[in-house]
């Protein structure tokens, strides 16, 4: 009982790693190729993890079973897109005073998450 009870546990924490490490390669890389203080890297990777999440969940209609769900929407694309670090790069912008950022950033990143997740669902069905 106890065994089957760890294998959804493992499947989130094996695929929230490798999503979490997905993340961390992006934005580096996206920090490497554009050095500037505005976080595009973690805005590209919510968009991106927002078009991959509408596009799993139509193709696969919630996914086809319970086990690849949890591995690739709750563990890779929930380790793979952040809201708390979007939260803290916000708080940044805000702490230095680059209020126009702070509208594009925030206004980007959630009207282009949702058009990115709408296209993602399209493109899947």
């Amino acid at each position: 009982m106890i065994v089957l009870a760890l294998i959804p546990i493992s499947l989130v924490a094996a695929g929230g790693a490798i999503g979490a490490l997905l993340r961390y390669g992006v934005v580096q890389l996206v920090m490497h190729v554009h050095p500037q203080p505005f976080p595009v890297g973690t805005m590209l990777v919510n968009i991106a993890g927002s078009f991959a999440i509408g596009l799993l969940m139509a193709r696969y209609a919630v996914m086809d079973s319970e086990s690849s769900r949890l591995f690739l929407v709750t563990g890779v694309l929930g380790g793979f897109t952040t809201f708390s670090a979007f939260s803290w790069d916000t708080m940044q912008l805000i702490e230095r005073g680059a209020w126009a950022q702070v509208i594009l950033y925030v206004g980007g990143s959630v009207i282009l998450s949702l058009v990115a997740v709408a296209a993602g669902f399209q493109v899947g069905r």
